[in-house]
């Protein structure tokens, strides 16, 4: 007599009061943590992850030094998991949101030149409100903030992120990540307005590539964009400089014979445009697309929507 076929999971006998408090160890990263917003205490919370294992037949979480970390089945599942909960809870009860009364904390991550021009919109949208929000804003010095994201350091990101936005596109509705762009922006060369070459009309490739040059690199390295359209063509520069921030690279042009390939839309921001020359950059880079990033656990949220409202507005 052949053996028979393991049954799956049975949804008729799924307490979904177990998927509530899947969502809130994820939401959280700690058992602990997700008991107070769950009001349940520990223990309570570990019998109920324990169930929700049994009755899926996968292990869900490993516990880590500093609580738990998802297993790739807990990272699949909690999509769907959060959209449907999301759902539900918008059309039992729907959440309200008081800007003049809720004194929620957003934690936003971007660099000095995105936050040179949204910051100060941002503020003005926050004060027009009389809101209780308070804002911290701190600097993003990569490329991929998802691991931010996920960790719950920050909110939102905002910025340019062209490794991360193909593998979103990838994952579609599976994608725990949610994107929506805010401006686009191009690099042009800035350098101090008496620098030699800002008095010989067009720069060429060769005087570019003479010249000695400073990168905005959030890593250190000094190899950006570029470097990399210039190695295309089998060309290079000489980058004498690097610093992480725009601001200070704009600075440094300002007093120096030094190159610096900066976004357009943030010259007028820094304040000192009138002691800078800026040249069409003799290579072509692509647009640059600022957006925002977030996790999907902030997707629904009303406190985190009206903040990203907010913020498309000030962009635009």
């Amino acid at each position: 007599m052949p053996a028979s076929t393991p049954a799956g999971p049975n949804f008729r006998t799924l307490d979904l009061n177990l998927l509530r408090v899947f969502d809130a160890v994820m939401a959280e990263g700690s058992l602990t943590r997700a008991g107070t917003a769950l009001a349940m205490t520990q223990p309570a919370v570990s019998h109920a992850l324990k169930r929700l294992r049994e009755a899926l037949g996968e292990d869900l979480f490993t516990r880590t030094t500093h609580g738990v970390r998802p297993t790739p089945a807990a990272e699949a599942l909690w999509p769907q998991v959060r959209t449907a909960l999301a759902t539900l809870r918008q059309a039992i009860a729907p959440a309200a949101f008081e800007p003049q009364r809720d004194a929620v904390l957003f934690r936003l991550a971007m660099a000095d030149a995105t936050a040179a021009l949204l910051v100060p919109g941002l503020v003005t949208a926050f004060e027009a409100e009389a809101a209780a929000a308070t804002l911290h804003v701190q600097p993003l010095t990569t490329r991929d903030p998802r691991r931010l994201l996920q960790a719950n350091a920050i909110d939102l990101a905002l910025g340019s992120f062209p490794a991360v936005l193909p593998a979103v596109q990838a994952e579609g509705a599976e994608s725990p990540w949610r994107h929506q762009p805010l401006y686009d922006t191009r690099y042009v060369c800035v350098m101090r307005r008496d620098h030699p070459l800002a008095r010989k009309g067009a720069l060429t490739l060769e005087a570019y590539c003479a010249a000695p040059h400073l990168l905005v690199s959030f890593s250190g390295r000094a190899f950006g964009a570029v470097d990399q359209a210039l190695a295309a063509i089998g060309r290079q520069r000489r980058v004498v400089l690097t610093v992480n921030q725009f601001f200070t690279a704009g600075r440094v042009v300002a007093r120096s014979h030094l190159l610096a390939a900066l976004p357009e839309t943030f010259l007028e921001a820094t304040g000192y445009l009138g002691e800078l020359a800026i040249a069409e950059l003799p290579i072509t880079l692509p647009t640059v697309h600022v957006g925002m990033l977030w996790h999907l656990r902030r997707d629904a949220d009303p406190a985190h929507r009206w903040l990203r409202e907010r913020v498309a507005a000030v962009a635009h």
